[in-house]
């Protein structure tokens, strides 16, 4: 298990975004928040471009990727970017690692735990200290490794039931930084009718819906585009203090670091961020 002296410095509270609609200038506005890390959402390219631009913007803020996908990035080229990286902005760089969806990759998908642990091994053996990464994991085997190889986990579309269960799985000492979703709208119906649109890809793929179905969700509630309620679990809307209530789920439930997603995507999420600076 990774000592929590290796773990990484991310701060209480981060924004998840996807790498298309992050910018230098974003960058610095969200350090200049307070916010801990900057999550580069989508699968990276192995070169961390992305990564590298946000740092060389900034001062202090962690930028993670959330995540780099394994059957697209080779673990050499990402080893030999995060040392590149690590050289000018050292300690500020933390790779979020995934297998991806198997309805996704075209036949690549094959034997994912072996996969995902023969890329440990390589970035190990590329000298990328594992208290510099973090395992996309949702189910107990994944997150067990999580705990034995890297910093910890960074779960997706989870709610505080899935926090918590994290938690009990990979002890005390293991980072648990999940993604929380925020819509801050406060009519219902047009909240609702946003957050199906986000909803709608994701509930098709399987690794998210077993996992939602095995922490509190049933495929009835799922199915047909969501309840009302499984979609207001889902994708918190509202105002300031019932966004950071939704927040405050995960550090409830056992979270270290909680990355918000502000919803819909293209959306400016800085208001939000300084409001919930406010709240949290």
């Amino acid at each position: 298990m990774s000592s929590s002296s290796l773990a990484p410095a991310l701060g209480r509270f981060g924004l998840w975004r996807r790498g298309a609609h992050l910018t230098p200038e974003l960058a610095g506005a969200v350090e200049r928040l307070g916010y801990g890390t900057l999550w580069v959402g989508g699968s990276s390219p192995a070169d961390l471009g992305i990564a590298e631009e946000l740092l060389d913007a900034t001062e202090r803020i962690t930028v993670a990727t959330g995540i780099v996908n394994i059957w697209l990035s080779p673990a050499t080229e990402v080893a030999a970017a995060f040392h590149r990286i690590e050289q000018a902005h050292p300690g500020r760089l933390v790779l979020g690692i995934g297998i991806g969806h198997r309805e996704t990759l075209d036949g690549r998908y094959e034997k994912p735990y072996a996969a995902l642990v023969s890329y440990l091994d390589t970035l190990d053996a590329e000298g990328v200290p594992s208290g510099r990464r973090v395992v996309a994991a949702l189910g107990p085997r994944t997150l067990r490794l999580a705990a034995e190889r890297a910093a910890g986990t960074h779960p997706y579309l989870t709610t505080p039931t899935h926090t918590r269960f994290a938690r009990d799985v990979v002890g005390p000492d293991t980072v648990v930084a999940p993604e929380q979703r925020l819509l801050p709208e406060t009519d219902a119906a047009t909240a609702r009718e946003t957050a199906r649109r986000f909803l709608e890809r994701y509930l098709s793929l399987s690794n998210y819906r077993r996992t939602l179905e095995t922490h509190g969700f049933t495929a009835a509630v799922l199915d047909a585009g969501a309840t009302d309620a499984a979609v207001d679990a889902l994708v918190p809307h509202g105002g300031p203090a019932t966004l950071a209530a939704a927040v405050r789920g995960h550090l409830d439930a056992g979270a270290d670091h909680v990355c918000v997603q502000v919803l819909p995507a293209r959306r400016d999420p800085l208001p939000t961020l300084a409001t919930l600076a406010g709240e949290l």
